[in-house]
């Protein structure tokens, strides 16, 4: 007995220590599980709210605005606010898209290049009536982050039904040109035909604008000349980013990334071109919308 008592004293010890080793790692495992889960969470919903659009307040930059401008400037505000709504949700819907770029190739870039022209419309409507407002270009662009529509309140911030890239609805003034492609001055007499063979076999091709245009009174030939340049270096970047992704995205990439954006970019400057020959009192080529959309050819 004097024995036993020992070694029964053993055993419990051992038993307990076992049991005590188990509920120490099962607690260990339990604050790792806890501890990843945590962190996700806060990663996930980081995520999340980085995952809106957010651009540089427009409203409050501008001067008193001319009451003959104010229809006009709240119709472009509203479309500002209208091009950041249809971006969040092409966010959305694009999630797990393309490579690391695909966000700002397929969706900010193309939204400052909306905002671009919009804001030179505001610039130049107020520029009509009083002193032309300088710098605001300077927030066409947006980045990810904060709430989805930011920095866009103010009077006039409405949502406009249409499509943030076809409806561009007032003029600009002479000799402006989109701001937006660099490497603008490509000479192209005819207009916009397939650029350069990107060498995938594949390159851009565009119905042509220059011949469908018809007669341009004298004083508005050279505002459709720059215009119908700046066609021809739209495809021509278009090329050169088909080039650069092959491998990139999913089946609709080159559609979202490269001919969605190049479409809008041609409606604006196709606009600039019916706007222009309509200013000086002659009658604009009708259905030249109809020839901003491109497609990919072969050879």
């Amino acid at each position: 007995m004097s024995r036993g008592l020992p070694l029964l004293h053993r055993r419990r010890v051992l038993v307990f220590g076992a049991i005590g080793g188990v509920t120490c790692a099962a607690v260990a495992v339990g604050a790792a599980m806890a501890g990843q889960d945590g962190s996700g969470s806060s990663s996930d919903a980081s995520t999340k709210a980085a995952s809106t659009i957010s651009c540089p307040d427009v409203t409050g930059s501008l001067p008193e605005i001319p009451a003959k401008a104010k229809a006009e400037v709240d119709r472009n505000l509203a479309l500002l606010q209208t091009q950041i709504d249809e971006a969040n949700k092409r966010l959305v819907s694009s999630a797990g898209e393309g490579g690391p770029n695909f966000v700002q190739n397929a969706i900010l870039g193309p939204l400052a290049d909306k905002r671009k022209s919009t804001l030179d419309r505001i610039a130049i409507s107020i520029g009509r009536q009083a002193e032309k407002p300088q710098g605001l270009d300077a927030l066409a662009e947006c980045s990810l982050g904060g709430d989805a529509g930011a920095g866009q309140g103010g009077a006039g911030q409405g949502s406009d039904a249409g499509s943030g890239g076809a409806a561009e609805p007032p003029a600009t003034a002479p000799g402006t040109a989109e701001p937006t492609d660099p490497g603008s001055g490509a000479e192209d007499g005819a207009g916009s035909d397939a650029g350069a063979d990107t060498g995938t076999g594949q390159s851009i091709s565009c119905p042509d604008v220059a011949s469908k245009v018809g007669a341009v009174p004298a004083a508005a030939q050279a505002e459709v000349d720059r215009n119908i340049t700046l066609l021809q270096t739209q495809i021509d970047e278009a090329n050169k980013r088909l080039a650069s992704s092959v491998g990139q995205g999913g089946p609709n990439f080159v559609q979202n990334a490269i001919l969605g954006p190049l479409k809008d970019k041609r409606t604006s400057t196709i606009d600039r071109i019916r706007i222009s020959i309509s200013r000086q009192g002659a009658t604009a080529p009708s259905g030249l919308d109809a020839l901003a959309g491109c497609s990919l050819a072969s050879g």
